[in-house]
């Protein structure tokens, strides 16, 4: 398995040389050269797997040049029910006949990406150790990538961790999840902006290659292949979980900011599996709606993005979008540069009415937006009518998933969080507490540790020089 750049100018590599890797040095993101296609006789045998056992089938195909004990070695000691609270790791729940929640929330973070973000720690822990080197990890957050990365890498060998979050932003509980963790190798700075800013800080340090080679720095962003490799895996166990037999479709509703997480199921239909619809939800800043509408990606300035009730889908420049748009132009990766150049520069990338545009049919997606009323009457339904509590983004892929329903095809949603990470919405929903899981009770009244910094890529270059000279 060799990978590329969507912007065409790298050459080929392994997994294990772009895994501690954000962008690419032509400023593109790494993914495969071409997608791994599954046979029958591989699905008919994946359909009985248990979780790890289905992790390592999937992952191997990605990650060849891992030693497959190894590998299996490391994804065993991921997946266990000690981290995520059952061997099921990722368990389905029938709320009626043809729709399903798809339990993502009960690693360490409360959030789905402890799915991806826990092998990760693992997986930077046996390359560095294996070459004995030093890495400092360089992360931006909406409110959930934040916590699961500091929980995966917190302790870690080699490992040093720079995460930028928005300063106000966040709900009380992610902001405490994260400020609160006392390890000498994490560093939160919380940024006076948006989520947006952050991330063009990241991407902007991530572009400077001679800071980047001096300090050390790699990514745990979405951006990063091996959290999309990783979330790839939990649309199989869905799949084998809701299906009766291979070939039957099942569609997929899944919340989305940074669109990594319904790019992996994108992913997973490449792959073979039997995917009908990803259905791609928004919240209020519904860039990715406008665009599966429209065919125009418009990007909004840090004022036009709107505080939501949602936060961690409070998010205009949705990065693994790249990946996506690099597959609709062909993978063509000249074009691509041309049109991202074209959307930094002005703004926009409009592809409407164009055959690159035509085949968004082809690939099933299909989108729509939430609003805080909606969240609000989507919770109240779901807990009237199944008992089952969920956070507010789950409620938008609900609310946006159903509208997208098909007679006949079962729907799963994509749970994101637990809902104690979001009291304050469940409190106005339901007029009652969320139940929080043992050891988080009195989080928010933790000390808590963070830098306060503006939206200056140069400031913080300079605090991450001053830290890992630091820790040399």
């Amino acid at each position: 398995m060799l990978y590329v750049s969507t912007r065409g100018g790298t050459k080929p590599q392994r997994f294990t040389e772009i895994l501690l890797e954000g962008l690419a040095p032509d400023g593109g993101l790494f993914l495969p050269e071409e997608f791994p296609r599954l046979s029958a006789a591989e699905f008919a045998a994946m359909r009985g797997m248990s979780y790890p056992q289905l992790a390592f089938a999937i992952l191997a195909k990605f990650a060849d040049d891992v030693p497959a004990e190894d590998l299996k070695r490391l994804v065993d000691a991921t997946y266990t029910g000690k981290i995520f609270g059952s061997e099921d790791i990722t368990p389905v729940k029938k709320l009626e006949p043809g729709l399903f929640l798809l339990g993502l929330s009960n690693g360490p973070s409360l959030a789905f990406k402890d799915i991806a973000l826990q092998l990760i720690g693992n997986l930077f822990e046996y390359v560095l150790d294996k070459h004995g080197r030093r890495l400092n990890v360089l992360g931006a957050t909406s409110g959930d990538t934040g916590s699961s990365a500091e929980y995966a890498l917190r302790g870690k060998k080699n490992v040093q961790v720079f995460m930028l979050s928005p300063q106000g932003r966040m709900s009380a509980f992610q902001a405490a999840q994260m400020y609160s963790l006392q390890d000498a190798n994490i560093l939160n700075i919380a940024v006076r902006g948006v989520f947006d800013d952050c991330q063009d800080i990241v991407k902007a340090i991530s572009g400077d290659f001679a800071f980047k080679a001096r300090h050390r720095i790699g990514a745990v962003n979405s951006i990063n292949w091996a959290r999309v490799a990783a979330q790839v895996v939990y649309y199989f166990k869905a799949y084998f979980a809701v299906s009766r037999e291979n070939g039957e479709p099942v569609s997929f509703a899944v919340p989305t900011g940074n669109f990594g997480n319904v790019y992996a199921g994108h992913v997973a239909r490449q792959m073979g599996l039997p995917i009908g619809r990803l259905i791609v939800a928004t919240n209020e800043n519904k860039v990715l709606d406008e665009f599966f509408r429209t065919g125009r990606y418009r990007l909004r300035k840090a004022a036009e993005v709107v505080a939501t009730s949602s936060p961690s889908m409070d998010i205009s420049k949705s990065s693994n979008f790249e990946r996506y748009a690099y597959d609709l132009v062909g993978r063509d990766g000249e074009k691509l540069r041309g049109l991202w150049e074209k959307l930094d520069r002005e703004g926009t990338l409009d592809l409407s009415g164009t055959d690159d545009f035509r085949r968004v049919a082809d690939t099933g997606f299909v989108s729509g937006s939430s609003t805080h009323a909606d969240r609000l009457a989507t919770i109240r339904r779901v807990w009237k009518d199944y008992g089952v509590m969920i956070d507010p983004h789950t409620a938008d892929g609900l609310k946006v998933g159903l509208e997208h329903r098909e007679q006949g095809v079962p729907l799963v949603c994509m749970e994101t969080a637990q809902p104690a990470k979001f009291a304050e919405t469940i409190r106005e929903a339901l007029g009652r507490e969320p139940v929080r899981p043992a050891g988080f009770e009195n989080l928010e009244k933790l000390p808590q540790r963070f830098e306060v910094m503006d939206a200056d890529a140069g400031q913080i270059k300079h605090y991450i020089a001053a830290a890992t000279s630091r820790s040399v």
